[in-house]
């Protein structure tokens, strides 16, 4: 993707999301806000499955680390909040490096399993932990009157919380599609598709497969981050593997080949949730059925599909040659 398609994308992006938080009840804007906070996060591990072709069943770890991470700082008051931001999600980085260089070792479903068993550990840490994290009760998060210069409760009105979700949104898929179109991507595509001829041709494929885990795992972070400043508050179940089956859920709806796939498999999970939440007490098991179809007939998922069915317009020919054979 050329620079000029990003910055018109990014733009109008902008507008878009500028137009809604104008023209939108707070009822809406507090579900769009949801979404986006789980687009988020849900990119994060899509990232995880694009570039390693790894499954994650713990990624709430770092979810919900990030609301621990920062309330304990906050508590503390030795550095200013928003050296918290930047020291929690550094931290998580860091831990995720560390941890990537061991579990990445493991393939196929056994790395899925190592995942799921280190973030049932922390939930459980975290759940038992009262002194530190409140225990099962959960942590209140004291932020400050003030973030950034701006005051705490403008921050937190529906639409400027919108905004603020929506930049963080965007900010995130334009490093990531720049990042992804450096050698760095071409490497780690390479590692995936096949790590011993990646060997071979004398790639190191351990530090890029650590790194992309680590890159996923910061992702996630921001998301926890922005949830912790929509809610004031995290809990336990923050970090429960639940999380990260509804954020893989998300994945597989949207379609993890294209980097903003998870993120539109979010933004349908949302409007399934509170759409059919009306109509259904049993609304999951239609969500259930639709994922299966989504499975089935489109593996790629909806952004996979949509994107071909761009490309099939743009090159009519080469449709009209597909739905020939």
């Amino acid at each position: 993707m050329s620079i000029q398609r990003i910055g018109i994308s990014t733009a109008v992006a902008l507008v878009v999301g500028i137009s809604v938080a104008l023209g939108s009840s707070t009822n809406l804007l507090s579900l769009l806000t949801q979404a986006i906070i789980y687009a988020v996060f849900a990119i994060g591990v899509g990232l995880l499955l694009r570039q390693n072709g790894m499954v994650s069943f713990g990624h709430a770890l770092y979810f919900g680390s990030a609301g621990y991470f920062v309330g304990i700082l906050l508590q503390l008051k030795l550095i200013p909040p928003e050296a918290a931001i930047a020291v929690t999600l550094a931290a998580l980085a860091g831990m995720a490096f560390l941890m990537g260089l061991v579990i990445v070792r493991v393939p196929g479903i056994a790395f899925g399993m190592l995942t799921l068993a280190i973030g049932q550990m922390f939930f459980l840490t975290a759940s038992r932990s009262r002194g530190l994290t409140g225990g099962a009760d959960g942590m209140s998060i004291e932020w400050p009157s003030t973030l950034f210069g701006l005051p705490m409760s403008q921050l937190l009105k529906p639409g400027t919380m919108f905004l603020i979700c929506w930049v963080t949104l965007i900010v995130v898929l334009l490093l990531l599609t720049l990042l992804l179109n450096t050698r760095f991507g071409s490497i780690t595509e390479a590692v995936r598709d096949n790590e011993e001829r990646a060997r071979f041709i004398g790639i190191r494929t351990l530090l890029p497969r650590a790194t992309v885990y680590a890159l996923s795992a910061t992702v996630t972070g921001v998301a926890g981050l922005l949830s912790a400043l929509n809610t004031g508050f995290v809990s336990p179940e923050n970090l429960h593997w639940s999380l990260s089956g509804v954020a893989l859920m998300m994945v597989v709806v949207g379609g993890h080949k294209v980097l903003w796939g998870p993120a539109l498999g979010a933004v349908v999970y949302f409007l399934a949730k509170d759409i059919l939440g009306h109509y259904a007490n049993h609304w999951m098991a239609i969500f259930g059925i639709t994922l299966i179809v989504v499975i089935v007939f489109s593996p790629t998922g909806i952004a996979g599909t949509l994107a071909k069915l761009i490309r099939g317009k743009s090159q009519p020919g080469a449709l009209a040659k597909t739905l020939g054979h």
